[in-house]
C-alpha cells in the first residue's frame, strides 16, 4: 500500500498552543500532483477504558463537552502525557477520573479520531475488577458524575443513542462481546 503514500515536501506551523496545534504540509501525491496546503490538526494520543467494577457495573462519566456545548455520557479517558506509555496513562486516567484501581487491564484496539485531519491515535482499553480507593482527583477544569450502570443497561444506552463521542462508542462495542462473557460468569 506504500505506492499510496504521500511525500511530505514541507511543514510550517501556523499555531503551536499547549490544546491547539496546526500545521500545513506541502505534499506530493504518488502520481505527481502537488498539494501545497493539506492541513493537519497535531494532538497527543488518547486513551480511555471501558471499565468493570468487581460488581460487574460499567463504570459511565458525565461531563460538559464546551466544543459541542453539551453534557455527554462517556467513558473515562483523556491524554497520554509525555513520557506515559498508553497502559500508565489509561491507569492514571481511570484513577482521577473516577477513584477506581483495576486488576486488569488488557488492550481493545487502536484508533484514529480523523486521520484526514488529526494525526493522533486512541488507546482503547478493558479494565476490569475495579475497586474504589480513592476520591476523584479532577483538574480545574473538569468537573465529573461517575454513573454505574449494568451491562444491559449500557446496551440500552447504545441502542438509544446516549452516549455521543465517537471514539467511546467504538471502544463499548469492541468490549461488549468481551463484558458478555465477564457477566456470564460465576
Amino acid at each position: 500500500m506504500n505506492r499510496l503514500k504521500w511525500k511530505k515536501l514541507a511543514s510550517k506551523y501556523l499555531i503551536r498552543e499547549k490544546w491547539a496545534t496546526l500545521r500545513v504540509d506541502a505534499c506530493q501525491m504518488p502520481d505527481g500532483t502537488l498539494i501545497d496546503d493539506y492541513y493537519v490538526l497535531e494532538y497527543p494520543n488518547w486513551v480511555n477504558a471501558v471499565a468493570l467494577t468487581e460488581n460487574n457495573k460499567v463504570i459511565l462519566i458525565r461531563q460538559y463537552r464546551h466544543a459541542v456545548e453539551e453534557v455527554i455520557l462517556e467513558i473515562p479517558g483523556g491524554c497520554i502525557d509525555p513520557g506515559e506509555t498508553p497502559e500508565e496513562a489509561v491507569k492514571r486516567e481511570l484513577l482521577e477520573e473516577t477513584g477506581f484501581a483495576f486488576e486488569k487491564i488488557e488492550p481493545l484496539t487502536i484508533l484514529y479520531a480523523n486521520p484526514s485531519t488529526g494525526n493522533n491515535k486512541t488507546f482503547s482499553y478493558l479494565a476490569t475488577g475495579g475497586k474504589k480507593i480513592q476520591e476523584q482527583h479532577l483538574d480545574g477544569r473538569e468537573e465529573i458524575i461517575v454513573e454505574l450502570v449494568s451491562v444491559d443497561t449500557l446496551k440500552r444506552l447504545l441502542k438509544e443513542n446516549r452516549i455521543g463521542q465517537a471514539l467511546h462508542v467504538s471502544a463499548i462495542f469492541y468490549a461488549l462481546p468481551k463484558l458478555l462473557t465477564t457477566q456470564k460468569s460465576p
